[in-house]
């Protein structure tokens, strides 16, 4: 009986580590339904984030589907930062670890901003390279 109380804590977290990798394959499931609407999409755990065009949207991950979906045009977006731990850094130039990354889309209009996080900074560092050569090219398009 003893050696049964001592499994029992591993038996409960086999089942709990077992349901949580359940959540996170139809989180995953959801997202790769979600995403074939766009040119280039990714995922992670803190958020999804799809470009279609010069639209962007962005939202959270859940296991029935993105949720809390926002969308704005990069036509309106006047720079694009990577903030690591809240601080801006050169993007390519990017710190190996930090707690926070984020992309930071500013809008011409006062303290108007948006902020997608990413877990990892290599992605938010080629995601920022990429969407700064679309927001060139737009800008180039416009003057001339």
């Amino acid at each position: 009986m003893e050696r049964g109380l001592l499994w029992l804590p591993l038996l409960v977290m086999f089942f709990w580590l077992a349901w949580q990798g359940s959540k996170e394959y139809q989180k995953v499931e959801a997202y790769r339904a979600w995403a074939e609407q766009f040119e280039r999409a990714k995922y992670d755990i803190y958020a999804v984030l799809g470009q279609k065009g010069n639209n962007i949207t962005w939202g959270k991950p859940t296991p029935k589907g993105p949720v809390k979906l926002e969308t704005f045009s990069l036509l309106d977006v006047q720079k694009i930062n990577l903030l690591v731990d809240d601080k801006l850094v050169e993007i390519g130039n990017s710190p190996e670890k930090a707690r926070k990354i984020e992309l930071e889309f500013i809008f011409p209009e006062p303290a108007n901003s948006v902020r997608v996080p990413f877990t990892e900074i290599p992605l938010a560092d080629e995601w920022g390279k990429y969407l700064q050569g679309v927001l060139q090219s737009l800008a180039s398009q416009g003057k001339g």
